[in-house]
This record gives structure tokens, C-alpha cells and sequence, in this order.
């Protein structure tokens, strides 16, 4: 807590090989972690300062740590899971889609009409697609692995170039045989 009762948000910055990104946890796991140059970055952080009632401060954390060492592990393709806690905010529906995105394997991509299949809603893919767009904890819930039926590159708040990067990275590292050409 600090000293003006508030819950503390840690904020640092990580660069990466396809951009600076943002990373905000409590002490119960990480809460964001979005591309610096993601539109809306501003209002996002602000939003979870007044959802947790809670302030910032520009220091590392135990959650912090860990997430910088196995994002690092992650771009140089040698970690493929993570083990950081998390800690989405998000509604019932939100949790269960980020939840069947986090089953997602390395180096695999799933349709959003195979997520909304997997959440028994097959009727349901705009709102699988909102949630999905909706994930504050980029990289770590896997929203970049869900493609278009065709194999198609959609919607990716990061940007399409940062998807196709991390689908290709991790498909170079998987050693899973490419299932279906990606079109980008």
C-alpha cells in the first residue's frame, strides 16, 4: 500500500526485438503487458489505475522480475511456457476466452471459430474476437496465435507485423510442422 492507502501498480519498461512494451503488475502477478506504440496505451493505464484504485510507481517487483527474465528466455527461443503469475481483470466471458487462448500450444494457431467452438458458442466468434482484442496481457495470454478461418493474419492490437514476427518465431523454435500457410 502506499502511503495514501492506495494499492501500488509496479510499471517498468522492456524493449524487445519488435518493440519498447509497458509491463504493470501487483504483487499477485502481472496485469499488463502491451506494445508501447499499441493505440489507446494511455487510456489503458488509466483505466487500471481507477479499476484497482491504486497508484504507480517505476520499480521492479518479484513478478516484474521474472517476466523480464522469461520474456527473454521467450525471444531467444528458449522458453515456451511461462510460469509469471497473472493477473487479468476482466469479465466471466473474457477469463474463459483468455483462459482457452492461454491452451493455445507454441507455436500453433487456432481460428476464432475453433476458440468459440472450444467456449461451446459456435454462433459466438465476434464476441471470442472482442475478448481476444480485449487481452491487456499481450505475448503471455496468446491472443497473437488466433488467426481467420482462411489462415488469414487478423487483428493483433500490436500490430499485424509484430503477429506475423511472433508467429514465425515461434513456429522457427517449435519444431511443430506449419499446419496451414499463414497468409500475410
Amino acid at each position: 500500500m502506499s502511503s495514501e492507502g492506495k494499492a501500488l501498480i509496479h510499471r517498468i519498461h522492456i524493449s524487445t526485438p519488435i518493440g519498447d512494451m509497458v509491463a504493470c503488475a501487483t504483487n499477485q502477478g502481472i496485469c499488463l503487458l502491451e506494445f508501447v506504440a499499441r493505440k489507446n496505451i494511455d487510456k489503458e493505464l488509466k483505466d487500471m489505475k481507477r479499476r484497482l484504485n491504486a497508484v504507480f510507481v517505476s520499480e521492479e517487483n518479484q513478478c516484474l522480475e521474472l517476466l523480464r527474465e522469461e520474456l527473454d528466455e521467450y525471444f531467444h527461443g528458449k522458453r515456451r511456457l511461462f510460469s509469471v503469475p497473472l493477473c487479468p481483470s476482466g469479465t466471466e466471458f473474457q477469463q474463459s476466452v483468455w483462459n482457452i487462448l492461454k491452451e493455445i500450444p507454441y507455436g500453433a494457431t487456432r481460428s476464432y471459430m475453433q476458440q468459440a467452438k472450444l467456449l461451446n458458442n459456435p454462433k459466438g466468434v465476434r464476441a471470442v474476437a472482442s475478448a481476444n482484442g480485449t487481452n491487456q496481457i499481450a505475448i503471455l495470454i496468446p491472443c497473437h496465435r488466433v488467426i481467420g478461418s482462411d489462415g488469414s493474419l487478423t487483428g493483433y492490437a500490436g500490430g499485424l507485423h509484430r503477429k506475423k514476427w511472433l508467429l514465425n518465431h515461434e513456429q522457427q523454435y517449435s519444431g511443430i510442422p506449419v499446419q496451414q500457410e499463414l497468409k500475410f
